[in-house]
């Protein structure tokens, strides 16, 4: 079986498409999901001509040095939150420079372990970013085992990406 469904894989082509016809590149900016967003956009052949790069910064110190997330937005409110979603989606596009018009970023506890009573397991923060000077991220609370956690993340992912592209163009 795949990873990816069929349906999201269109879903996934289709954002791609739009992008495309507008010129526009995206970057990703990854934690719990370690890659699969990433690893989706170039599942479908073409996508370099869309997707110019992708961070996967699993630790508070990646995303730090390669992102620019503040220690005192880590401090304040963790690793998983909308702050840091935040500093993530707009460091990865900053740090992307032309090649991207919208990031997204991802960070969140997909278990088994690692929650605790404010960030069960399963609480995943997301963030777009666009070069317009937009940032809006939103929390989910996703359901399932570890893989299933970071497949939906990457499906909410997509989903954003899309609505940031359609609002934008």
């Amino acid at each position: 079986m795949a990873f990816f469904s069929a349906e999201l894989l269109e879903a996934t082509e289709a954002l791609l498409d739009a992008c495309r016809s507008e010129g526009l590149r995206l970057t990703t900016a990854e934690s719990c999901t370690g890659g699969l967003i990433a690893s989706l956009l170039t599942e479908i052949p073409g996508s370099s001509d869309v997707v110019g790069r992708g961070f996967v910064t699993y630790s508070n110190e990646a995303k730090q040095d390669m992102l620019g997330v503040r220690a005192e937005t880590l401090a304040a409110h963790g690793a998983v939150s909308g702050e840091t979603a935040r500093e993530m989606a707009s460091g990865a596009l900053a740090r992307a420079g032309p090649d991207a018009h919208f990031a997204v970023a991802v960070t969140g506890v997909a278990g088994p372990g690692g929650g605790s009573v404010e960030k069960p397991v399963g609480t995943v923060w997301l963030a777009v970013a666009s070069a317009g000077g937009e940032t809006v991220a939103s929390k989910h609370t996703l359901d399932g085992d570890r893989a299933e956690i970071r497949r939906a993340a990457v499906e909410c992912a997509v989903t954003m990406l899309r609505s940031a592209v359609e609002r934008d163009v």
